[in-house]
């Protein structure tokens, strides 16, 4: 199974949970957690980053200073993930103190926000609320999701695209049965919020890496719903090792507008990881950002946003583990690789994950940082 987007996305969950507890002085008003003194910078709202820090013991003061130093590239967007069983444990009841002080950065930094409000993620569902329960896929309430999306756009009005399904192509991979299942879900839960928020774009996301490795373009053709598709990419065989160089990369986004040549993408997590364990170093990392931003030039017409997976590296082994705490949910890494064991998978992805960022645990930026700075100068 592709453990991709069940190992990265619980890091922001995890980081908003410990420094509210530990922030000290910092005091918030869960009521409004809205951060003052918005940026006067120019920002690239086309050009993003996924800002994380680089461990789960942080500080308020110390995430505004690394949201900060990740902005002043020039970015002007952002990823941001949401749990339905984060935000709405109780029918009815919303608990927007962790999205509010995630949201209050980027609005303080000028960002736009493309949200992921996780419905399927890679094979799994969810996670959903407990008073929901563990639904199948044609067991989800539309009415339901509406509710929740409806009251997340209209608290935060920075977000301006929304994905629910990341990684899809894991989900049906061995399920195209369900495909019709999840199109009218997402036709009828698309025509809904477009009468409530018709400037917000909605779309799904795919693994690059996973489509072509494992052949699965007509998924994507089925799946291309919306206002436009999303995709990650990683360089990296099944066994999450680097396995293509800067150019042969560049030619695996190229791919992209043969299999949906009607609608506009979405770079939705980008990165290069600079791990020796796993091929990777700063050099290739730099080579990738010049050849990524000569591709966006070109193609920028048809680009909705492009977004680069990580500002920071963390400490190896902490980016995956085989199960997953998600607020009150733990969802657990199933499954081995036909090419080795689970733990080597794992192993390998911890190793490219958590060396993905444009600056190291020291804090020391790498020659990558430099040259996305260049490049988003010369945008600008």
């Amino acid at each position: 199974m592709d453990k991709k987007k069940l190992g990265i996305l619980p890091v922001f969950i995890v980081i908003a949970l410990v420094f509210v507890l530990i922030m000290s002085d910092n005091s918030i008003d869960d009521t409004n957690t809205t951060i003052p003194q918005v940026s006067t910078q120019t920002n690239n709202e086309s050009i993003g980053m996924v800002i994380n820090s680089p461990s789960s013991s942080v500080t308020l003061k110390q995430l505004d200073d690394i949201f900060t130093d990740a902005s002043s590239s020039g970015i002007g967007r952002s990823n941001v993930y949401l749990y339905w069983n984060v935000i709405e444990p109780v029918e009815g009841k919303f608990d927007w103190l962790q999205s509010d002080i995630l949201m209050g950065l980027n609005e303080k930094n000028n960002h736009k926000v493309t949200l992921y409000f996780s419905i399927i993620n890679g094979e799994t569902l969810g996670p959903f609320p407990k008073w929901i329960g563990k639904p199948t896929l044609n067991g989800i309430n539309q009415d339901e999701l509406v509710t929740v999306l409806d009251a997340v756009l209209s608290r935060y009005h920075i977000i301006d695209s929304v994905i629910i399904a990341g990684d899809t192509e894991s989900q049906f991979r061995y399920q195209e049965r369900f495909i019709p299942v999840y199109q009218e879900l997402f036709s009828n839960v698309y025509d809904e919020i477009k009468q409530k928020h018709p400037d917000v774009k909605f779309g799904n996301s795919f693994a690059l890496h996973n489509v072509l490795n494992k052949n699965l373009n007509n998924v994507v053709e089925e799946l291309a719903l919306g206002d436009f598709v999303a995709f990650s990419y990683t360089p990296t065989d099944t066994l999450n090792e680097i396995s293509k160089n800067p150019d042969e990369a560049i030619e695996d986004l190229n791919k992209i507008f043969e299999i949906v040549p009607n609608k506009k993408i979405g770079f939705f997590e980008l990165s290069w990881s600079t791990s020796n364990f796993v091929e990777g170093n700063d050099d290739s990392q730099k080579i990738f950002v010049e050849k990524l931003f000569d591709f966006y030039a070109q193609n920028e017409s048809n680009i909705e946003f492009m977004t680069w997976f990580r500002y920071i590296d963390q400490q190896a082994s902490s980016c995956v583990t085989e199960e997953q705490k998600i607020g009150d949910q733990t969802i657990t890494l199933g499954g081995g690789s036909s090419l080795g064991t689970s733990e080597h998978v794992i192993e390998r992805l911890n190793q490219y994950n958590c060396n993905t960022g444009f600056v190291d645990v020291n804090q020391n930026g790498k020659i990558g940082w430099n040259e996305f700075k260049t490049q988003i100068q010369m945008l600008n």
